[in-house]
């Protein structure tokens, strides 16, 4: 739909920053569209009628898990396998899954077979049943660029049956903890074909690694909170008589505004990058609930900053301290992907450089309405309010995290949530 104000031209600072209000909901609206998506398309990563075949692509080797349902199980062993059994009563069963597995499942690399080295199982309950997956170690070089796959599972039992060959991790294809995305999809008739991995390269890692950045910092609400607490007086500037800071003043040029929140931005990566790197390469380790009580906090101080400076006028110290805990909380999201040591430079440098093009995202998207309304007689009131709620969502967050404690107005906000949602025609 196009907005009718595109149509003409708008003149006031009121009527332009409507605008810009309605552009960035329409963003919001889109970005919200595709992260739905996203997510339920990760729902499916599991569904009936199908066996999974995971490999994983590190520079120290390859490593695989195949994944059956207990049902499939039955289905093509008859083990008389139930809900609720143990990997210890599976034990008896086990020599026969596994041979099962290697009969079926064939890899081969140049024309050379594979052997599948099963090192340990576990279980994967859903709603729709149990899985079994059994882990192996498979000697093919990580730099292979084809590998030829037979996945033949209970295509003889169940003609309707899926296999699905999924990469779960291949750096430079570009692909960090995938769980949904298949590569091969196998049916009755078509269950050999050749996994591709030609298209790999050191710059698609990277690309991915700057992907993941910028979609973390847009999904990570405290990080997010925190730019807020920073970019709310970011208009304004501290009348001063003497030494004496006393109240806030709109700001009267865009550009050295603006360039002044970049710059605090900036400190703000700079900071969160050293602790970062120092975090991935386990120089510092910090227990998680500390370093997220700490980013926690950092929104509510940032916040009181703004009505009572305790920096004086260093906002740019405010970003670079707290900055400081905000990367080691990155950090624990690069060890969840399994970046550990693989390509550490290049993960850390496009990871850094995509969160920073991120926040700069969120600026460029709020600074310009909040410099339109700076004049507004209602906006030091938005200043002083914003900044309060902004402390008390930072204390509620520091005291559920630091005392690992479940509030109910958690249940609250997931409803207003799904209200807003429905509201803006999303549900």
């Amino acid at each position: 739909m196009v907005n009718r104000m595109d149509n003409f031209a708008v003149t006031s600072p009121l009527a332009q920053a409507n605008c810009h209000m309605l552009k960035s909901l329409n963003f919001v609206r889109t970005f919200i569209i595709a992260a739905l998506a996203t997510l339920s398309w990760g729902l499916q990563a599991h569904n009936i009628d199908q066996s999974y075949l995971y490999l994983n692509m590190y520079e120290s080797g390859v490593t695989g898990t195949v994944e059956m349902t207990y049902d499939d199980l039955n289905q093509a062993l008859s083990l008389g396998l139930k809900e609720g059994m143990t990997l210890d009563d599976l034990k008896p069963y086990m020599y026969r899954i596994l041979t099962y597995y290697r009969e079926r499942i064939i890899l081969q690399y140049k024309d050379a077979g594979l052997e599948m080295d099963f090192t340990e199982n576990e279980l994967l309950e859903l709603k729709l049943g149990t899985f079994l997956r059994s882990h192996f170690d498979l000697d093919v070089p990580a730099s292979a660029e084809k590998i030829d796959i037979g996945f033949d599972i209970l295509f003889d039992k169940k003609p309707n049956h899926q296999n699905l060959v999924v990469i779960g991790h291949h750096w430079k294809s570009g692909i960090v903890n995938n769980e949904a995305v298949p590569a091969l999809i196998m049916k009755k008739g078509d269950a050999s074909q050749s996994l591709d991995l030609a298209d790999a390269s050191i710059w698609k890692g990277f690309s991915n690694m700057i992907r993941l950045g910028i979609h973390h910092i847009w999904i990570g609400l405290d990080h997010i909170l925190f730019l807020v607490a920073l970019a709310l007086p970011s208009v304004m500037r501290r009348r001063r008589e003497g030494e004496v800071s006393t109240d806030w003043e709109p700001v009267d040029k865009f550009k050295s505004a603006f360039w002044y929140i970049l710059k605090i931005v900036t400190w703000f990566t700079i900071a969160h990058s050293i602790t970062l790197s120092l975090a991935a390469l386990g120089v510092i380790n910090l227990p998680a609930y500390l370093v997220e009580s700490l980013i926690a906090l950092s929104i509510g101080l940032a916040a009181y900053h703004n009505i009572k400076p305790i920096f004086g006028q260093r906002e740019w110290l405010v970003a670079l301290g707290f900055g400081l805990f905000h990367g080691m909380g990155f950090a624990s999201v690069l060890g969840e992907k399994g970046l550990n040591g693989e390509y550490m430079t290049m993960s850390l440098l496009g990871f850094n450089l995509g969160v920073e093009i991120g926040q700069v995202a969120i600026i460029c998207m709020v600074f310009p309405i909040l410099f339109l309304i700076r004049r507004q007689g209602w906006y030091k009131k938005v200043l002083l309010y914003g900044s309060i709620l902004l402390i008390l969502i930072s204390l509620y967050w520091f005291t559920e995290r630091m005392f690992g404690l479940d509030f109910l107005l958690d249940d609250y906000i997931g409803k207003a949530k799904n209200k807003a949602l429905s509201v803006i025609g999303l549900r």
